[in-house]
């Protein structure tokens, strides 16, 4: 993350050394945060999008532990795994400092310290943590500015995989019910490689006749067809140089999969009502909300075509197997509306934080999205309580069908492990690699499914 976009965090009881930072990184940071009580960490880091907190190890509070700021890091550990931490630490205290690095902590600096040399260090600790996952990546949407937020383990591991591809040109499949933002993945992805400042251009391919699908992916040429009035390029051709997003992929015809095939294969198209075939370069991105299982199915998808388009695969998680983000997401989407519909700044109770979590999500994130909305817009006052939450008839009739599609999912996800595992002759390592999971996030799942 660069620092420019970054929310920083100050808690120390010295006034001297909040003020001193405050005045350091206020030009270099997005936002800068103190505080002088520890106490009050945890509603700051439930109401900022804090990326990076300073925090003294010595207070002088109410809670005796021999070290107040090991008790404190441990809090904020446990309540943000996430958010970076350096310990602001006297000369004297540097045994315990160190000692801080095995509890969680980034890094730490002793007091007085250099002013250039504590920039570059966050500077270093928010490119790391950028390089490890997307906490926060802005897209744009018909909702307005939205984000990919998660701390689940499923997201973190996708986050891991996506900073591990995006820099390439992989063909990538992204997979997922509806609503569970792959339309926001792919725009991430784009805007995370190096064809960022080149064409986004997104068909919803599943929606096209055979003669739009040749027309509108390949272009055409006046009088090819009765209403071609004027020349028109394709979206290949428009996205030349940057990325092509193909949504609802596992929707088109074998007719219509033949052409594509042709078209990726020679990296060239034929405008209709030409022979001339015109060079392209892009970089594919396809998604679906067709099941693996199903989409394998070669009457209904054309094998050499999967490998084709799935270079890498992305499955997107429903909202259930996620449900730690709700509350990250559930604020997130209050602040976007609040300020969209010029609400004060709202927040939920305990009660109402309870039905978000206890609800089946058969929408996924989209349906968590319209349903804050709803709330934020009927509310009388700034805090969002059970009554306002409404959730959509429209989904309650297929919750029975999602939890037993959870199962299948759950019993795929084994059963891929298991031959990938067995392929490797049981290396970790390997496996893990091909999955594109980490060591750590494989050997979790070979304990979830008692492997």
């Amino acid at each position: 993350m660069i620092l420019k976009k970054a929310t920083i965090l100050i808690v120390d009881d010295d006034p001297d050394v909040l003020t001193a930072v405050k005045l350091l990184l206020k030009t270099e940071a997005q936002e800068v945060i103190t505080e002088k009580n520890p106490e009050n960490l945890n509603w700051l880091l439930q109401r900022n999008e804090v990326d990076l907190v300073l925090l003294d190890m010595n207070f002088n509070s109410a809670i005796n532990t021999g070290n107040e700021g090991l008790y404190w890091l441990s809090k904020v550990k446990a309540w943000k795994p996430n958010v970076c931490v350096i310990m602001i630490t006297a000369y004297g205290d540097i045994d315990l400092a160190v000692r801080s690095l095995k509890e969680g902590a980034n890094d730490f600096i002793v007091k007085p310290w250099h002013n250039e040399k504590l920039i570059a260090t966050i500077k270093e600790l928010l490119d790391k943590k950028e390089g490890i996952k997307i906490t926060k990546t802005a897209v744009k949407s018909t909702a307005g500015d939205t984000s990919i937020l998660g701390e689940s383990e499923v997201m973190q591991d996708i986050f891991y995989k996506v900073n591990k591809i995006a820099p390439t040109d992989a063909n990538i499949l992204l997979m997922g019910e509806n609503g569970t933002g792959k339309d926001l993945m792919a725009k991430a992805i784009h805007e995370r490689s190096l064809r960022a400042d080149k064409p986004f251009i997104k068909v919803d391919v599943g929606a096209l006749t055979d003669t739009l699908f040749e027309s509108e992916l390949f272009g055409h040429k006046k009088g090819a067809f009765t209403d071609a009035r004027e020349d028109r390029t394709g979206r290949f051709e428009d996205a030349h140089g940057g990325t092509l997003f193909l949504d609802e992929i596992g929707n088109i015809t074998l007719q219509q999969q033949a052409k594509l095939l042709t078209v990726l294969q020679n990296r060239q198209v034929t405008r209709l009502g030409t022979n001339k075939a015109v060079d392209i370069d892009i970089r594919l991105i396809c998604a679906t909300n067709v099941p693996m299982h199903e989409l394998a199915n070669e009457n209904r998808f054309r094998k050499d075509l999967i490998y084709r388009i799935n270079t890498v695969e992305i499955n997107m998680p429903p909202l259930r197997r996620r449900n730690e983000d709700i509350t990250i997401l559930a604020r997130h989407f209050a602040r976007l509306y609040a300020t969209k519909y010029l609400k004060p700044s709202m927040d939920f109770d305990a009660a109402a934080l309870q039905k978000l979590k206890s609800y089946n999500y058969p929408g996924n994130v989209r349906e968590l999205q319209y349903t804050i909305e709803r709330a934020v817009i009927m509310a009388d006052d700034n805090t969002l309580r059970p009554d306002d939450l409404i959730f959509s008839i429209l989904e309650t009739a297929t919750e029975t069908t999602v939890n037993e599609d959870n199962i299948q999912l759950s019993t795929l996800e084994k059963n891929a492990i298991l031959r990938v595992i067995e392929k490797h002759n049981g290396n970790i390592t390997r496996a893990a690699k091909e999955l594109g999971l980490t060591r750590t996030a494989l050997y979790r799942r070979l304990s979830k499914y008692d492997i």
